[in-house]
């Protein structure tokens, strides 16, 4: 579970990174002072690139997942052996009102996973492991693609690109701030702007990483929220009955998966959506993107 955390942590800490160290570097160039337009300016600064890095982020999502999972996306006129599963998600599709058809892919993996990923409901990408295909049956498969179209249904890249857009934004600036507030106290006797620059952009960057996993806490329980709701939905799309027996399934499956094992196959799962089981209890909970099974099978359950 650490290992796909820190993927989905890290993926976006480097967008942020990057965006800036290119703003440093500019306004080192052309002379601008990011501080003296007090806090309002800075925070704004922060708020508008904060944002530009979340969206850069689902932007490059579709094309991002398909080249990482080595995703192979399927011809609806020309689908083969996969015209079943094409069917059910444009079947599926036409319950969550969806006016374009996601994309359907196919990735090689033995792990038991799919996910839904891209900028827009107009151009989303729903994708399932051939693991996935071969240890469930076709209501399991239904179920979880149900689940995965409510995500698009709900809008919910857009939302958690929202979510982290702020989050962005308060990491940059209180970084900024703390990293400023450092390198004066640290600053020498002979005022060596030069130095004190890179210094104070080099703590920048370490503090954003450190506020960025902190920040990802508040993500990670929009999450989980978020997982819930497509637990409903993928209820709605495809029957009550499938969802819970594909998160069965998954249990199953995963609850036999030594946990070693299971870090292995999750190392490429950032952009996964249904597999994941957040433990119970501990700290790692807190980071932990989807609630256990155990709950979301329970609260299917209870109606």
């Amino acid at each position: 579970m650490l290992k796909r955390i820190l993927l989905v942590v890290l993926t976006n800490i480097l967008v942020i990174v990057t965006i800036s160290i290119v703003v440093g570097i500019l306004s080192r160039v052309f002379g601008i002072n990011l501080y003296g337009g007090g806090y309002a300016s800075l925070f704004l600064m922060c708020f508008v690139w904060g944002m530009g890095g979340a969206f850069i982020s689902l932007a490059m999502s579709r094309f991002m997942a398909k080249w990482m999972m080595g995703v192979h996306v399927i011809d609806p006129n020309n689908a083969g052996e996969y015209q079943s599963l094409v069917n059910t998600v444009h079947n599926l599709a036409q319950k969550a009102n969806l006016a374009v058809m996601p994309e359907v892919g196919v990735y090689e993996s033995p792990e038991v996973n799919a996910f839904a990923t891209g900028p827009s409901k107009s151009k989303s990408l729903v994708a399932v492991s051939t693991g996935l295909l071969q240890r469930m049956n076709r209501d399991q498969i239904e179920g979880v693609l149900g689940h995965e179209m409510a995500h698009i249904s709900n809008g919910d890249m857009v939302t958690m690109t929202l979510v982290q857009g702020v989050i962005n934004a308060f990491v940059m600036f209180f970084a900024r701030i703390v990293a400023f507030a450092i390198s004066t106290a640290l600053r020498s006797r002979d005022n060596d702007r030069g130095g004190s620059f890179w210094m104070n952009y080099l703590l920048i960057s370490v503090l954003e990483v450190v506020f960025g996993l902190l920040g990802f806490i508040v993500v990670a329980r929009f999450s989980r929220w978020r997982e819930f709701r497509a637990d409903r939905g993928g209820a709605e799309y495809a029957g009550r009955g499938k969802m819970i027996s594909a998160l069965q399934q998954l249990q199953n499956f995963y609850g036999k998966v030594p946990e070693a094992q299971q870090q292995g196959q999750q190392g490429n799962a950032a952009v996964a959506t249904l597999k994941i089981s957040g433990k119970q209890g501990g700290f790692l909970s807190l980071m932990a993107t989807h609630p256990p099974l155990e709950e979301r099978i329970a609260r299917l359950q209870a109606g």
